[in-house]
């Protein structure tokens, strides 16, 4: 028997009707198929990558790049949102350097810098092969440093949505303005903006998309999640960025889509998209665009959940109620 058949028979045989905590039973399916074996409790990590886009000085982020490293300094001293979050899902938060344009030097924050900063996309590859593969190598050594079931996905970046909309338009070969939303607020001057910067990114760059097109951070996450493949961990989605990085995993490895949980959808266009390239339908539907693996987060208790009804609920035979087998 499988561990997804033995989860779903361990479901049939607690005090409910079968089936009727509906997707709650297919997410702890899910996670014993992905993990190959019914797991007792969730231990759960939310990586949180950063890294600075060139793209920036094309005017397409509704915030100065400086936010970048500004933003680290506060996930380093516990003020963030994703801080907040990843303390109530009771998830150990890791905080990764991929590559900011000034180092940050703090105990809390991993260093793996691939370089100060990512390429002006507009006008050329984002960073070298050699870059790429020393990210996607820096992710998977994360993995495997860590002792989870779950790994939730997060980023910070300025500019990283034209980022990742470039990537996605590639690798799903669509048009530039189906993967363009506003980020952290654009108003339509500046999603025009972006679009147009989008469009010469592509005209530029024929070559590896993620190399190309991608950022230090989404290169990271993408090694994560191939990491996580390896392992057979389960990767929790945050939103569009991350799902730009999921993709470009799928790329590389396809089978990697199996491990893929999606937390949320963002308003984000090309969100929607992605999610339906890689056959997930997410969790939440909240309207979420922070980013920070704020949605990856707010997601996990539900994981827990799954598991914890199959670990603590007691089953007919135990507490001697009748099964009518529906």
């Amino acid at each position: 028997m499988s561990a997804q058949d033995e989860a779903r028979r361990a479901y049939d045989t607690k005090t409910k009707p079968r089936g009727s905590l509906g997707r709650l039973e297919d997410l702890g399916c899910r996670l014993a198929e992905i993990r190959g074996f019914v797991p007792a409790r969730l231990d759960a990590a939310i990586v949180v990558a950063a890294g600075d886009h060139g793209v920036a000085a094309e005017g397409v982020s509704a915030y100065p790049q400086e936010v970048t490293a500004q933003m680290v300094a506060n996930f380093a001293t516990g003020g963030a949102a994703i801080n907040v979050l990843a303390r109530h899902a009771g998830a150990r938060l890791i905080v990764v350097d991929a590559g900011i344009v000034a180092p940050f030097e703090h105990e809390l924050v991993r260093s793996v810098r691939i370089g100060p900063g990512t390429a002006n996309i507009a006008v050329g590859p984002a960073m070298t092969e050699e870059q790429e593969a020393r990210a996607l190598a820096a992710g998977e050594a994360l993995v495997d440093e860590l002792d989870v079931d779950v790994i939730g996905l997060g980023e910070m970046g300025i500019a990283n949505t034209t980022s990742a909309s470039a990537l996605t338009a590639a690798l799903l070969d669509v048009d530039v303005a189906l993967v363009c939303g506003r980020g952290t607020g654009l108003d339509d001057d500046g999603v025009a903006r972006k679009v147009e910067t989008v469009r010469r990114a592509l005209e530029v760059n024929a070559g590896d998309p993620l190399a190309e097109l991608g950022g230090f951070e989404i290169a990271f996450l993408a090694g994560v999640v191939l990491g996580c493949e390896r392992r057979r961990i389960a990767v929790l989605l945050d939103g569009f960025i991350t799902g730009a990085a999921a993709l470009a995993a799928a790329r590389i490895s396809p089978s990697a889509a199996g491990v893929m949980i999606a937390s949320h959808r963002s308003p984000e266009p090309g969100h929607a998209l992605v999610l339906e390239a890689l056959g997930l339908e997410p969790l939440l539907d909240l309207g979420l665009r922070l980013g920070e693996g704020s949605g990856a987060a707010l997601a996990l208790p539900l994981l827990h959940a799954s598991i914890a009804i199959l670990s603590e609920m007691a089953t007919f035979g135990d507490a001697g109620v009748t099964d009518a087998g529906r």
